[in-house]
C-alpha cells in the first residue's frame, strides 16, 4: 500500500483524533476504534489508506458479519442512518481533519466506501499540497 492516500480522521461527535500514531498499518498510523460483535467488546485498528481494508483486532469478527463501531474517547456510536448501497448494512462515518468525511460499510468484507469534502476547492488545494510528491512519482 505504498504511496496511497491516507486520511487523518477524527470522531464526528467529540472531534477527538482517531489516529493511533503508535500503530502503523501499511506504513501509516492506524485508525483506532472500539468495536463490538456478538456481545464482545474490543479494540480495532483500521488501515487509514483509502481503499485499504486491512485491520487488526483483539476480537474475531466473522466474514460477512456487521460489527458496531464506537469512538474510543466519547464511546459514541459511529454508525449512521445511511445504509450501504451494496449490502444494506449501516455506514460508519469519520470526520476528515482537513474537512469533509469518509464513510465505510460496517459489514466485514464489504468494500463500499466514499469520501465527501466540505469545500471541494479547499479539498483539491490541500490534496495537491499534501500529495504533490506522490503525483510526481507516478
Amino acid at each position: 500500500m505504498e504511496n496511497h492516500v491516507s486520511f487523518a480522521v477524527k470522531c464526528p461527535h467529540c472531534r477527538a483524533s482517531l489516529m493511533n500514531e503508535n500503530k502503523l498499518l501499511n506504513a501509516k498510523p492506524a485508525i483506532e476504534l472500539d468495536v463490538e460483535y456478538n456481545g464482545v467488546r474490543g479494540k480495532l485498528d483500521f488501515c487509514s489508506n483509502y481503499g485499504c481494508f486491512d485491520y487488526e483486532s483483539d476480537i474475531k469478527i466473522d466474514y460477512g458479519a456487521i460489527a458496531d463501531f464506537y469512538c474510543p474517547h466519547c464511546k459514541h456510536t459511529l454508525a449512521t442512518d445511511v445504509k450501504c448501497e451494496a449490502c444494506g448494512a449501516p455506514m460508519i462515518t469519520f470526520s476528515i481533519k482537513s474537512g469533509g468525511r469518509v464513510s465505510l460499510c460496517s459489514r466485514h468484507g464489504c468494500t463500499k466506501h466514499y469520501v465527501a469534502f466540505q469545500n471541494i476547492n479547499d479539498a483539491i488545494r490541500k490534496f495537491h499540497e499534501e500529495f504533490s510528491d506522490y503525483a510526481a512519482d507516478l
